[in-house]
């Protein structure tokens, strides 16, 4: 287990804020290539006149499309600043949608160590990146919870394992050397407003009168392969070999590999926007991850999603959405939110 003394470290750490050196600058091709990695083909995020028709100026990047960017920023906290764990087995997401993000977005990215806390013998980290535009607005809040793994809950086996098939440049299992040298850095208290283009334009969803509380989103069923799980690695930048090495896999616990969370909250956003209509019609995505799905290498994985509307609010002409998903007779998601708004 963590030891008191690393635990008040990382404590004391809480708040630590960076923004990431570059800029991203969101592409159409970089938007068609996430959707088809999540198995997103709703109109708005391939084809340009699609996009425009529902009041875009550019295609929609899909709702998890920030994990990506958001990995690339985040990758220096996981190695030198949260300390104490040999691997981290994410949990909890949360999607806070201000605006839809449109290829020629220019994002500004940053991450802060939100928070640091013990749960049934578990230490569970949350971080919370932050993305803004060209014009200094917030587009969108990403918030990251995962569980941190300590060296005494895993086979000793698989950090030379890990060693032996991590890609270059990535480190997965924290930095050896001192801890030092850190510096807490404070996110600047200016204030940074709050893009409103997520409720001010008039969504392409269904209309609110036409909806009801219990009403039942139809069933759809998402298919993971191994390949489908390696090409998300790569377009995600997530080099986490618990979802491409069988070997990896099981010394960490697993009997086989397993699917990105993200992939299957990629999945089960695509499921929501298809059903709605407008995938900028998605202000809130909240998902609590119960099991992973298993992707064996001959059968591959099998992932059902089905929801239903818990509630409406005439005033606000918006809803809540609860979203289930379960694969080999598993649930995957523990509980999965949709805030959304109709027309």
């Amino acid at each position: 287990m963590t030891t008191a003394a690393e635990a008040s470290e990382l404590e004391s750490r809480v708040g630590h804020y960076y923004q990431a050196d570059d800029t991203y600058l969101v592409g159409h091709e970089r938007v068609r290539e996430f959707a088809r990695a999540v198995q997103n083909y709703h109109p708005a995020h391939w084809d340009l006149p699609a996009a425009e028709k529902l009041g875009y100026s550019g295609l929609v990047a899909p709702l998890t499309f920030t994990s990506a960017p958001a990995m690339v920023c985040n990758q220096r906290m996981f190695e030198s600043v949260v300390i104490g764990y040999d691997m981290y087995l994410q949990t909890e997401e949360v999607f806070e949608q201000h605006r839809p993000i449109v290829a020629g977005d220019l994002l500004h990215t940053d991450v802060e160590l939100a928070s640091v806390r013990r749960m049934a013998g578990r230490d569970l980290i949350t971080v919370t990146n932050t993305f803004t535009d060209a014009a200094g607005e917030r587009v969108h809040t990403l918030h990251t919870t995962v569980v941190g793994v300590t060296p005494e809950d895993v086979d000793p086996a698989i950090r030379a394992a890990v060693a032996g098939v991590m890609m270059h440049d990535v480190n997965m299992l924290g930095r050896d050397e001192s801890h030092s040298d850190f510096k807490k850095a404070a996110r600047p208290e200016a204030v940074v407003p709050i893009a409103d283009g997520g409720m001010t334009r008039t969504p392409g969803s269904p209309s609110f009168e036409d909806v009801n509380v219990g009403d039942e989103l139809p069933v759809h069923h998402g298919r993971l392969s191994r390949g489908d799980l390696v090409n998300y690695a790569g377009v995600a930048g997530d080099a986490n070999p618990l979802h491409w090495d069988e070997s990896i896999a099981k010394l960490a616990g697993q009997p086989d590999v397993i699917a990105h969370g993200m992939l299957t909250m990629g999945l089960g956003a695509g499921y929501a926007a298809s059903w709605l209509g407008d995938p900028g019609a998605i202000t809130r995505y909240a998902v609590r991850l119960s099991q992973p799905a298993i992707v064996s290498a001959a059968e591959g994985a099998d992932i059902e999603y089905s929801g239903r509307i818990k509630s409406l609010d005439p005033e606000t002409r918006t809803g809540v959405v609860i979203v289930a998903a379960k694969s080999g007779g598993r649930k995957i998601f523990g509980l999965a939110t949709l805030h959304v708004r109709f027309s």
